[in-house]
C-alpha cells in the first residue's frame, strides 16, 4: 500500500493505493493558484496511471476537506465506485453545494454499469465499526463520528483505518480534536493501532492528544498543511510531540510546499518529497 499527501495548500487531498485500487481521501483544489491546481492534477493523473478509483471518502464538510470543485473533478475524471461521508455533520453552504454535485452523479450513472454508491457512515456501538464498502484490497475500520461528540464540524469528521492487503495501516483523522479524541481513546483502545497516521486538523494544537497518540503508535505522521498559513499549522509544540511519539515526521508545507509519497519499505516505510 503507498500513499500519495499531495500538497494542496491549506487543506486536504490524498491518494491511498494497493494493487490497481486507489482511494481518493478528501479533495481540495486550490481556486486561486492555477499553476499549483495544475500540478496538484499532473501528480494525481500520473498516480492513476494503470489503475481505478474505487472510492472517495470525504473526511468532513468544510472546504478544505470537501471543495466542491475537487468532488466535481475527482467524480468526473476517475468515476470512483462509491464515496463515504459521515452521517453528522453541520449544514453549512458548502456541505449543501457537494451534496448537489454528489447527487448529480448518481443520478447520472444510475443506469450505467458503474453506479454511484453512497456510504453515509456513524459509530453506533463498538462493534459496528467493521465497514462493508465494497474493495478488494482495503479493510475499512470506523472509529468517529458518533452523535454524542458532533459539538463542532471539525469533531464531525470521519476518522478510519485502512489497512491493505500486506497489513500496512493507514489512520485518516479529518481535522478531528482533542475532545473527540479523548472519547475515541477510551472506548477504543489498541483497535486505533496504525503504521501511518494522516496528522489531525493539519497538525493543529487543539487536535495533538498524546495519549490517544500513544494508542496509535504511528511509525510515521503525515501534514498536510499549506506554506505561510494563517492558522500556524503544523503547530510547532505539536511537531515536538510528535518527534517524541515517532520516528518520522513529514509535513508539505517544507520547502515551499511539497507532495509526500509514503511506501512500505521491507519492515518498516519511508517517504520521499514530491514535486
Amino acid at each position: 500500500m503507498n500513499i500519495l499527501t499531495l500538497y494542496v495548500g491549506q487543506g486536504a487531498l490524498a491518494m491511498v493505493c494497493d494493487g490497481q485500487e486507489v482511494v481518493f481521501v478528501d479533495s481540495y483544489l486550490p481556486v486561486a493558484d492555477a499553476q499549483l491546481r495544475e500540478n496538484i492534477q499532473r501528480q494525481v493523473e500520473l498516480m492513476m496511471r494503470g489503475r481505478s478509483a474505487s472510492g472517495l471518502i470525504l473526511t468532513g464538510f468544510d472546504a478544505d476537506h470537501s471543495c466542491p470543485d475537487g468532488v466535481e473533478w475527482i467524480l468526473s475524471q476517475y468515476e470512483p465506485r462509491w464515496v463515504m461521508y459521515p452521517k453528522y455533520y453541520k449544514g453549512t453552504d458548502n456541505a449543501g453545494r457537494v451534496f448537489q454535485i454528489i447527487g448529480r452523479h448518481v443520478e447520472k450513472r444510475r443506469i450505467s454499469s458503474n453506479p454511484l454508491h453512497r456510504h453515509s457512515v456513524r459509530v453506533d456501538r463498538v462493534d459496528s465499526r467493521i465497514l462493508t464498502v465494497p474493495s478488494a484490497m482495503f479493510r475499512f475500520e470506523l472509529f468517529s463520528p458518533h452523535c454524542e461528540d458532533m459539538d463542532n464540524s471539525n469533531n464531525s469528521s470521519i476518522v478510519l483505518k485502512m489497512t491493505g492487503t500486506s497489513g500496512f495501516s493507514y489512520l485518516v483523522t479529518g481535522d478531528t480534536e482533542n475532545e473527540r479524541w479523548e472519547r475515541i481513546g477510551s472506548i477504543f483502545k489498541t483497535a486505533l493501532k496504525s503504521d501511518i497516521l494522516a496528522a489531525p486538523h493539519h497538525g493543529s494544537k487543539d487536535a495533538c492528544h498524546p495519549e490517544a497518540l500513544q494508542l496509535i503508535g504511528p511509525d510515521t505522521i503525515l501534514i498536510s498543511a499549506g506554506v505561510d498559513n494563517q492558522y500556524d499549522h503544523p503547530n510547532s509544540q505539536t511537531i515536538r510531540v510528535y518527534e517524541r511519539l515517532c520516528r518520522q515526521v513529514f509535513a508539505t508545507n517544507i520547502e515551499g510546499g511539497v507532495s509526500l509519497y509514503t511506501k512500505q519499505a521491507g519492515a518498516g516505510f519511508s517517504t520521499s518529497l514530491v514535486r
